[in-house]
């Protein structure tokens, strides 16, 4: 089955909402989706269950899961989708179809971020106050009046009442895996509560219940802070937008209606409704949202704006390039909850340890229970007891949310930097990088090149220049572009215009074949000549791009590129180098353009002359020689090593598609230094995952020893557990805060 499984747990113990699921029409064909929101399902461990009490099932074609947002989608046909949902509600959950149960926002998506648990604000938590308050008074029972008789009665009536308020979900879920034979946290819950009762300790099963819901309540909206510390990026759209109706009047409508092409107003101190290219005005535009840039930049015409940046200072109209589903900004949002229905590597080893730790533990607990007694001559009650306490207190709620938390606090506070991780696993991966291999255009330059010389060597200048200009104008290259820019010349049609990868182009013209191309490719086609040669060394020397116009009798002009270092690009490697990573650049322009650039910004090694397949052997060779390598470079040129690199990384992709497709990690500005901070955040994200880990463990092992050999109580395994759960989650919310900067 096609599935994901998100990384955050909020209340392990799934409190569920209680309230009735309208029936799903299940209209769905075979391999077509129908998403439902399940409120209680939080968790990878709540995900297997599910998928569990699913296994049965015939006739499914596949499952998705997004913990993030609690929504499964089913893709089977309505016979099977019928069983599905009866199947799951078996299981102690309540799907309830995204139609009735979410609200659609502006990105087409329905977004939970608002929904709750039952057990959390609102009437869950004057629930769990009246709970809290019957379980004080069963305490006060039996504190306070005399034992026995009607007393010892009113006292367990009190405290069904207190565990029915704060636990009903807990025992419906509960019961419902026990009944499958299967010991998860629920379960561990419903049998020492039932078990504490039953012995006598009704007031502390009453309390034990109360303070658990409690500690979840407190734990889910914790938790929710991280799950929607993004989504909160969407409310920056604006819902309406001022455009410009066919009669010219200026017309406020929602922004879902407006159409590819519409053009629409923004006055200053609006939000940026839609993406778009501005067509009148200027003014500068806070785009932190979307880049995470820190400075307002500045807008003219032919600029792009991006949904949920900020106007500050004048009136622009720019024409919609993008519906209100396809945004940058939405797209952003899609990114990070794809990034977050994946699994890190220490999760996956965490929730691993998980379904062997529970099972293991449920045995101890009866061995104690058995042991105890047989061995010591202890009571049994005594012996039942401390197996129930056991059982509180193994509860892994705190170990399975340690790392999930963590992740998606860390890939939020990226996403809020402009910086896109895909995932838990590069999150986790950047951190061992040894290697990054660098584009040179659009990745350590500016990627806006200028044409700053050329030389007519055989005919007509401004033949030649009109052949050059017809030829560039058809390219996407970004030399090609200020070789047509700079030249200035109307192009005239070009017939079988062909694109040679790394190389150049080549088109018919008038009927004469000619090329548009590098180095490499003149040297294909043995047109160079030793005064070409020490042509081409001279600007080669200063670092700049030559390209050179070709017929079929040789060589007619030369045209010398030059591009702009970035401002950042010799810190940004500075940096790289401080964090033990060794910078390579691999680029397709000559050697001593390499060299010359590389040079600059303080890169010992660098390759030129690569065709994409030779920077595809580049990476592969860097991966065998030092280790774990990235790829950086702009999406589309460098696709193959992109692809096999162990971390592709995109540079500049705000409003690109392809880019944001194509990569792991997407800086979504210019800034190189971006990549150094996720490494810094990789640390950092490590750090305190091992910490949570081990902190959770660590406080299990201790009331272990406790409840066996010592006098640990219902009540302390309840506050340990919890408290641990609290701890993890409060050190996994720092990394929302986490400063990525190089430290001074």
């Amino acid at each position: 089955m096609n599935d994901t499984s998100s990384p955050l747990c909020s209340a392990c113990s799934g409190g569920g909402c209680g309230a009735g699921h309208e029936g799903a029409r299940a209209d769905a064909a075979p391999g077509v989706g129908r998403t439902f929101l399940i409120p209680t399902m939080d968790c990878s461990a709540e995900e297997a269950e599910i998928r569990r009490a699913l296994e049965p099932v015939d006739g499914i074609a596949s499952l998705g899961f997004q913990l993030g947002a609690r929504r499964l989608t089913i893709a089977a046909p309505e016979d099977a989708l019928l069983r599905a949902l009866d199947a799951i509600r078996q299981a102690g959950f309540t799907p309830q179809p995204v139609e009735v149960a979410g609200v659609r926002a502006q990105d087409g998506h329905e977004h939970d971020h608002d929904r709750s648990h039952s057990h959390g604000l609102g009437a869950g938590v004057a629930r769990l106050g009246v709970a809290l308050l019957v379980a004080l008074a069963a305490e006060g029972v039996e504190l306070w009046l005399p034992h026995g008789g009607a007393s010892q009665a009113l006292g367990m009536v009190v405290a069904v009442v207190a565990i029915a308020l704060a636990g009903v979900d807990t025992y419906t879920k509960g019961l419902a895996a026990l009944r499958r034979f299967k010991l998860n946290i629920n379960a561990l819950m419903t049998v020492a509560v039932t078990g504490a009762f039953l012995i006598g300790q009704w007031p502390e099963a009453a309390m034990v219940m109360a303070l658990y819901a409690i500690a979840e309540l407190i734990e889910a909206r914790s938790v929710d802070r991280a799950r929607n510390a993004i989504q909160g990026l969407m409310a920056m759209a604006p819902e309406a937008a001022l455009v410009q109706q066919p009669g010219g009047a200026w017309v406020t409508v929602p922004v879902a209606g407006v159409a590819i092409g519409s053009l629409v107003r923004l006055r200053p101190g609006e939000r940026v409704p839609l993406d778009g290219t501005v067509t009148r005005g200027s003014s500068a535009v806070n785009q932190a949202p979307v880049t995470g840039e820190s400075l307002p930049v500045e807008k003219t015409v032919g600029d792009a704006v991006f949904a949920g940046t900020l106007n500050e200072t004048g009136e622009l109209e720019f024409r919609v390039t993008a519906a209100a589903s396809d945004t940058t900004l939405a797209r952003i949002i899609r990114a990070v909850e794809q990034a977050q229905g994946t699994r890190a590597p220490t999760q996956r080893l965490v929730d691993r340890f998980a379904a062997v730790y529970t099972p293991v533990v449920f045995v101890l607990a009866v061995a104690v229970a058995v042991l105890l007694p047989a061995l010591t001559g202890a009571p049994w009650l005594q012996g039942i007891y401390k197996a129930l306490v056991l059982l509180v207190i193994a509860c892994p709620c705190a170990l399975v949310i340690a790392t999930p938390v963590s992740v998606v606090s860390a890939l939020a506070a990226a996403a809020r930097r402009g910086i896109l991780i895909k995932g838990g696993t590069y999150l986790e991966d950047a951190r061992r990088l040894k290697a990054l291999a660098l584009d040179k255009t659009g990745t350590l330059t500016e990627g806006r090149p200028r044409l700053v010389e050329q030389a007519v060597l055989r005919g007509d200048a401004a033949a030649a220049q009109r052949l050059a200009a017809s030829l560039a104008a058809r390219s996407d290259h970004p030399v090609s572009r200020a070789i047509a820019q700079g030249l200035g010349v109307a192009p005239t049609p070009v017939d079988a215009f062909t694109a040679l990868a790394g190389r150049g182009v080549q088109g018919r013209i008038g009927g004469q074949a000619h090329v548009l191309g590098n180095h490499r490719l003149i040297e294909e086609r043995g047109q160079c000549s030793a005064e070409l040669e020490a042509r081409l060394q001279r600007h080669e020397a200063l670092g700049r791009t030559v390209t050179l116009l070709a017929d079929e009798q040789g060589v007619i002009a030369l045209f010398a590129v030059a591009d702009t270092l970035k401002p950042t690009s010799r810190a940004a490697v500075a940096e790289l180098v401080a964090l033990g990573v060794t910078p390579v650049l691999l680029t397709g322009d000559n050697d001593a353009t390499a060299q010359s650039i590389a040079a600059q910004v303080g890169i010992r090694e660098a390759r030129g002359n690569l065709l994409p397949q030779h920077k595809l052997d580049a990476v592969q060779a860097l991966q065998q020689r030092v280790g774990l390598t990235g790829m950086t470079g702009d999406g589309i040129n460098d696709a193959p090593a992109l692809a096999r690199a162990d971390i592709g990384i995109a540079m500049g992709a705000a409003g690109t598609d392809t880019a944001m497709e194509a990569a792991d990690v997407v800086i979504m500005n210019d800034d190189l230094r971006r990549i150094p901070a996720v490494i810094r955040l990789s640390r950092h994200t490590h750090a305190v995952l091992w910490q949570n880990i081990v902190f959770a463990l660590g406080v299990k092992a201790v009331f272990f020893l406790l409840a066996v050999f010592g006098s640990a109580t219902m009540w302390m395994a309840v506050f340990a557990d919890m408290g641990a759960s609290l701890l993890v989650v409060a050190n996994g919310l720092r990394l929302l805060k986490a400063d990525l900067d190089p430290p001074r």
